[in-house]
């Protein structure tokens, strides 16, 4: 009986499940980039603010301390943003007429808040406590980068889950003492995972499995 399908077909087809699995790796390599560009983390991607806000000018150069602004970070889960008056603490008198501050004292004269544009977002399902992390010994810097050296705001971290996980896996290698935790540029004075070992002591950090639980950060 003659023969239905040609020779070839028999290379085709094992061209056509190779390419198929070559096709397949591709695509999910690159679905796995485009999730961690900066396309959609946002990591590294300045912010447009109603005021274009230097954190440089205002922390390294004029040497404000975070909680000046930020005034709720040591009592609550969230950082807090500065009211118009914070800024006209300074801005009355200083550069009081410049144009790039015209939104700042409209916002003084209406009472109407200035609408920032949020840098770290974190999804609904997720729980989040500035005071915690700070009374244990986490870092502006671990999370925000050095924001002293930024001219305009942006993320230098994916707050991607397994990021956060890095962390509570290994807490030991991003403690420092509390009273350098609003240290833009800390360094230990000793190894970091020795410090942070007697620091995870010190501070009574819970044992790994529960900062890994899920419960911890979805409640």
């Amino acid at each position: 009986m003659a023969q239905i399908f040609r020779p070839w077909t028999n290379t085709l087809a094992r061209a056509s499940i190779v390419g198929g699995v070559l096709l397949s790796a591709a695509m999910s390599v690159s679905l796995y980039a485009f999730a961690r560009s900066s396309y959609v983390t946002d990591v590294g991607v300045p912010r447009i603010q109603p005021v274009p806000f230097s954190h440089k000018h205002h922390v390294a150069d004029a040497g404000i301390d975070c909680r000046y602004c930020h005034t709720s970070v040591e009592e609550s889960s969230f950082a807090g943003l500065p009211p118009t008056k914070t800024c006209m603490n300074c801005h009355a008198q200083l550069w009081a007429d410049s144009p790039m501050l015209e939104p700042v004292r409209e916002s003084w004269r209406t009472g109407r808040s200035l609408e920032w544009v949020r840098v770290h977002r974190l999804a609904d399902f997720t729980y989040f406590n500035h005071s915690i992390h700070i009374h244990k010994g986490v870092g502006c810097v671990t999370c925000h980068g050095r924001v002293d050296q930024m001219p305009l705001i942006w993320k230098v971290n994916s707050l991607y889950m397994e990021w956060c996980l890095e962390c509570h896996r290994n807490p030991e290698r991003y403690l420092r003492p509390r009273q350098h935790v609003f240290s833009m540029d800390w360094q230990p004075s000793e190894a970091q995972v020795s410090l942070g070992r007697r620091l995870m002591k010190e501070y009574k950090i819970q044992d790994v499995r529960v900062l890994t639980s899920c419960s911890t950060c979805h409640h």
